[in-house]
């Protein structure tokens, strides 16, 4: 197969050629009018459920694995992690094996689940660090624990969110490390020294700064900024234009630099229809017309997000006035560093065939997906 596009990062017009999944030929055409842009395929490291389907409900099954995987397709997300949070040993144990099951079943389901998040259970037990998850189970580290589920897993865990404050996670943190396995700092409220010592343990990433923290903080020294000034880790933004306010926003990114990656955090109810739903996280959530989703009984605060990771490119754009080559290398080649995928030049014959292709920003700020590419095959074509 042929693919036709404007690289993101050099505005040229070329033209790929695709054999058995691997890029065969890459040449220069003269631009076209109409054409796409044509970018790596969009990773996101953070994605709770989509659509209906959830890998933090009571149970998890094959089903939600593979209905997420095809409904990211068109958002543009051809590979990322299912996202399991804080819960009981074996509601985790259980969500671990279906994502394995799923794996080994769908081939392509293989091709974009490149591992799994593992979120808590061990952060934070205050209020507000700790957010949505359930006090009931957070708890401290525990490896024994781990090597549980990772087994359940197939060996998939690639990502873990630890707070660094809890007793045993600077160990935890290392034997993670020699695993193999990047390591978050998240929900947590650790001191300097606490932010230190895990860095120099090991971790690499901050978990959606800016979120899961006191609503009200010292104006200084506080772990937000703590983490910001950390030049050795690199973090990750919800900017669905929610989450984080565009001054906030554009602090961060503009502190972060070239460290900066977009997730969504997108929970089950993202591409669903306005309303109210039951979860089981937050009870009873109203999901807005504008994509905002809070608890009923609650409406100044978040239950969650609610919009895919295309959303979150855009809104960075729009709120942030970063480049748009700025945004796709926050969704492509940094979350590739992070997770310890080989860099290089991601349009060299012989790599594998993972592409976004896709138009925008238009007047609004929206980007439309064109097309989905995995593994060499199109996942999604904008009929």
């Amino acid at each position: 197969m042929r693919s036709r596009g404007i690289r993101f990062d050099t505005n040229e017009a070329v033209e790929v050629e695709i054999s058995n999944g691997l890029i065969v030929s890459v040449r220069s055409i003269a631009e076209e009018e109409g054409l796409p842009w044509i970018s790596p395929g969009w990773i996101d490291l953070q994605v709770n459920g989509y659509n209906g389907f959830d890998f933090n409900g009571e149970i998890t099954t094959v089903q939600d694995v593979a209905g997420v995987t095809e409904s990211l397709y068109e958002k543009g997300v051809t590979r990322y992690l299912p996202t399991v949070i804080t819960g009981s040993f074996e509601r985790i144990k259980q969500a671990m094996t279906a994502i394995s099951e799923a794996c080994e079943q769908y081939p392509n389901v293989n091709k974009s689940v490149i591992g799994i998040h593992l979120e808590g259970p061990y952060v934070s037990g205050e209020d507000g660090p700790r957010g949505a998850h359930d006090k009931t189970f957070v708890r401290d580290p525990d490896w024994h624990e781990f090597a549980q589920w990772q087994e359940a897993s197939g060996n998939r865990i690639r990502l873990v969110t630890v707070a660094p404050e809890r007793e045993g996670a600077i160990p935890f943190i290392e034997k993670l490390k020699a695993a193999g396995i990047a390591v978050s700092i998240g929900h947590t409220c650790a001191s300097l020294e606490q932010l230190e010592q895990a860095v120099a343990a090991g971790a690499a990433l901050s978990t959606h700064l800016g979120n899961g923290a006191h609503p009200v903080l010292p104006r200084h020294p506080h772990y937000i900024w703590n983490q910001l000034a950390e030049d050795r880790l690199c973090a990750t933004f919800i900017a669905d234009g929610h989450h984080l306010s565009k001054a906030v926003l554009k602090a961060m990114l503009r502190a972060k630099r070239d460290q900066f990656i977009l997730v969504s955090d997108c929970v089950k109810f993202g591409g669903m229809k306005p309303g109210r739903y039951s979860s089981v996280i937050g009870a009873e959530v109203e999901l807005h017309a504008d994509g905002k989703l809070t608890p009923v009984d609650q409406p100044l605060i978040l239950a969650g997000s609610a919009q895919a990771l295309d959303v979150g490119i855009a809104g960075a754009i729009q709120l942030a006035g970063i480049t748009l080559n700025e945004a796709i290398q926050a969704v492509t080649l940094r979350p590739e560093r992070v997770l310890g995928f080989p860099g290089g030049d991601w349009l060299r014959p012989g790599s594998a065939a993972n592409f976004t292709l896709f138009t925008g920003p238009d007047e609004r700020g929206s980007l439309e997906i064109r097309e989905t590419i995995v593994g060499g095959e199109t996942q999604y074509l904008k009929p």
